[in-house]
């Protein structure tokens, strides 16, 4: 009997649907982060992020840098993914969570500063508009990177490709992928990971 209450029991566990990932929003507040560096042309900030995990903002020749979460202190100062445009991010950032309320995965909006064709000059109509998911470093490993790309003005999210791969991402061993269509104005990334992340 006791045996037949457990079978039944675990069948209905197993009929359970999963609980899905969600998702949180923060916003970063660069005036009210801690200073890291200075250089002259740019900086490193530590800024508030989602609970206990924080986001490490970097600029340097108008162009960001973030890194989410307890992130290892060689990851902070001597690794930077960016564009090869000049480039901002959105201050909202996506925190994508696990079953656990655990944050494995970030998703900013980047926006690329594309020339105009015909002038060379810097035109808003041209500006190209990015997802950048990365993955969200843990105290036990202090890993965060670039995991992939979405063109956001051809792509409606990119949640999937956060849910898909972020987790498991090996940062420097895999190559960050784009999902979806890309278009012209997406913008070139450019990374630099420290030695210990480069791929032999």
């Amino acid at each position: 009997m006791r045996l037949r209450a457990a079978l039944s029991l675990f069948a209905l566990l197993a009929a359970e649907p999963a609980l899905a990932n969600s998702s949180t929003y923060t916003k970063l507040d660069l005036d009210r982060c801690k200073k890291l560096s200075n250089y002259e042309a740019g900086g490193r900030m530590k800024c508030a992020g989602y609970k206990n995990y924080p986001v490490y903002f970097s600029e340097d020749d108008l162009r960001q840098s973030l890194r989410y979460g307890p992130a290892a202190k060689d990851l902070i100062e001597e690794s930077f993914e960016s564009f090869s445009q000049f480039n901002n991010v959105n201050l909202t950032i996506e925190w994508r969570l696990d079953s656990q309320g655990k944050p494995f995965a970030a998703i900013q909006r980047w926006f690329t500063d594309n020339p105009d064709p015909n002038t060379g000059a810097s035109s808003p109509k041209n500006a190209g508009q990015v997802l950048v998911i990365s993955r969200v470093a843990q105290p036990d490993d202090g890993l965060s990177c670039v995991v992939g790309y979405v063109d956001a003005l051809a792509n409606p999210d990119a949640r999937k490709l956060a849910d898909d791969n972020s987790a498991d991402f090996a940062c420097g061993y895999t190559e960050p992928m784009w999902d979806g269509a890309k278009g012209p104005k997406a913008g070139t990334p450019v990374s630099n990971l420290p030695d210990r992340l480069k791929a032999e």
